[in-house]
């Protein structure tokens, strides 16, 4: 292979090392999918060491070579040679490999770094505020799986119903099921009840699985998992099965259109309990 045609092959391979690692990016900022974000790495790495193969076997010298020694030159010379050999770069190498190839370094370095962001988002909550805290604040209604708001006339004795914060139907750590009771039945103050209707979470507090079944009798909702079992009457107080906590209560509140409304967050940590330093 001619010299220049061995250029021109190492400068593509370098060239599509960058262009596949800028890709890989794009890709990650988009969020395209884990095959996508392989291929195109692995694009990266492999244009580049093909790349380094070819420079190393048809650019570099080859064989045994015996150089004569030249005369030593003055210290000063010998340093002021060596600034100016690293500014202009070594004459044996031509400049477009040189730009080529810090054009594919810095590519590269930027597809490790950028992923790196993942792991320090701003915007996140400290872990232990995160699992201590919901979307449901004062004020914001409940909505159903199918976007339909809740009154409280939605609600009628001996079923439930889950729902989520409005416009916000995939927030599964704010889950909540609703029952309604005879207030005269609650062995514990009403407040943050309307009419009866209380609201818990309903992630389990012994595994994390949703509390899905609610038996009218004994007003008792049931986890299916593990079988915990909570006294909706007594505020959702574990009493049987593993868990060991109460389902924590989401208080209700009715706005000016007569719709459900959270009166603030979760009152404890949804789903299990989390360990933490006293």
């Amino acid at each position: 292979m001619k010299r220049r045609s061995a250029e021109a092959w190492v400068s593509a391979c370098f060239l599509g090392a960058a262009a596949a690692a800028v890709g890989f990016v794009v890709a990650y900022v988009v969020d395209a999918g884990p095959q996508v974000l392989g291929g195109l790495l692995g694009t990266a790495c492999a244009a580049l060491a093909v790349g380094l193969v070819l420079w190393a076997a048809q650019l570099l010298p080859s064989g045994t070579y015996v150089e004569e020694r030249r005369p030593m030159q003055p210290p000063e010379a010998t340093q002021t040679a060596f600034v100016e050999t690293l500014h202009r770069g070594s004459s044996g190498t031509p400049r477009l490999l040189r730009r080529t190839l810090l054009l594919a370094g810095l590519a590269l370095g930027a597809a490790v770094v950028v992923p790196l962001r993942s792991l320090l988002l701003p915007t996140s909550a400290p872990p232990a505020r995160a699992l201590r805290q919901t979307p449901w604040r004062r004020g914001v209604r409940l909505m159903t799986r199918e976007g339909d708001l809740v009154r409280a006339d939605d609600v009628p004795q001996g079923t439930d119903l889950t729902v989520f914060p409005e416009g916000m139907p995939r927030a599964d750590d704010a889950t909540a099921i609703v029952v309604r009771v005879d207030p005269r039945e609650l062995q514990q103050p009403a407040e943050g009840t309307v009419a009866g209707i209380l609201a818990f979470s309903k992630l389990c507090t012994h595994a994390g699985c949703p509390v899905g079944l609610y038996e009218q009798t004994t007003r008792q909702l049931f986890c299916p998992c593990h079988q915990s079992v909570f006294d909706v009457l007594s505020g959702a107080e574990a009493v049987a099965g593993p868990a060991a906590r109460a389902l924590p209560r989401l208080p209700l509140a009715v706005d000016g259109d007569g719709y459900l409304v959270a009166d603030g967050d979760f009152d404890g940590q949804v789903g299990p309990t989390f360990w933490r330093p006293e």
